[in-house]
């Protein structure tokens, strides 16, 4: 810079033209000087979820309930999600599911069962596999649709946002989520109920290439103190960015979503 202010004083003669060329290099001088623009809670938390999977996809996953004696129970879900409230889900695996399928419309949630015929409301904190995962786990709406987001904490590697649910219908009040800077992926989140109790902590782990540019965490294991010695794992196998009508995101499409796949 005082290279530039001994310039200036040099061409104080100079015309209209170098003027303006001057003050274009002293812009150019200052800019990368000055600080790049901090994100804030909601854009971390928007990031993520761009991160973790497309805003409309198809997923391959399977479900994993380890009992206090170490004997598990394993489904195997496809589900497809389109924009920021529907998703849905169709149990492949085991025999005794198959054919079952859950839909999410926003805070709404319906389960099928073939041998009724017709679908049955469901709650978020309820789960249709049992364990520790409850249906708001499973049928996983982007957290920014959720959720406001602060930073309660920064360092060097990581963010630690505040997340507070927008309205009383979301699973969880509160969220701690440690997110990874270099990655912009979730590390651990903290579930917490309303009165400041801790519910479950979700853990993502193993990042791999799911393709078209998207790697992200490809397990997923929760534990609880309400559940002592019980633990829920999450292996996603594939995702995929796929366009959906609104259509399959209807009541009446739930007995047919096998034909998606």
């Amino acid at each position: 810079m005082e290279v530039l202010l001994i310039m200036w004083r040099k061409n104080l003669s100079m015309p209209r033209i170098s003027i303006l060329g001057f003050c274009l290099i002293v812009v150019a001088v200052l800019i990368p000087a000055l600080p790049a623009m901090a994100l804030d809670g909601n854009e971390i938390l928007l990031k993520v979820d761009r991160n973790l999977h497309p805003e409309s996809y198809e997923m391959y996953r399977k479900l994993i309930n380890v009992e206090p004696d170490g004997s598990e129970k394993e489904y195997v879900l496809y589900t497809i999600k389109k924009g920021q409230e529907k998703m849905a889900a169709l149990f492949l695996s085991p025999a005794s599911e198959k054919g079952r399928s859950t839909l999410r419309l926003g805070d709404n949630m319906w389960l099928y069962i073939p041998s009724v015929g017709k679908p049955l409301r469901i709650t978020s904190l309820q789960s249709v596999v049992g364990g520790v995962f409850n249906n708001s786990d499973i049928l996983r709406l982007d957290y920014s649709t959720e959720y406001s987001a602060t930073i309660l904490e920064e360092t060097s590697e990581t963010y630690l946002l505040d997340c507070k649910a927008k309205t009383s219908a979301v699973a969880y009040d509160r969220l701690k989520m440690k997110v990874d800077k270099k990655t912009m992926l979730p590390a651990t989140i903290e579930c917490y109920a309303a009165s400041g109790m801790l519910i479950k902590t979700l853990h993502y782990k193993e990042n791999k290439s799911f393709g078209g540019g998207l790697v992200r965490p490809s397990v997923l294991e929760t534990d609880s103190p309400l559940h002592k010695g019980y633990k829920s794992i999450m292996l996603f196998a594939k995702i995929t960015k796929k366009e959906l009508a609104d259509e399959v995101f209807t009541l009446n499409y739930l007995p047919r979503i096998d034909e998606l796949r």
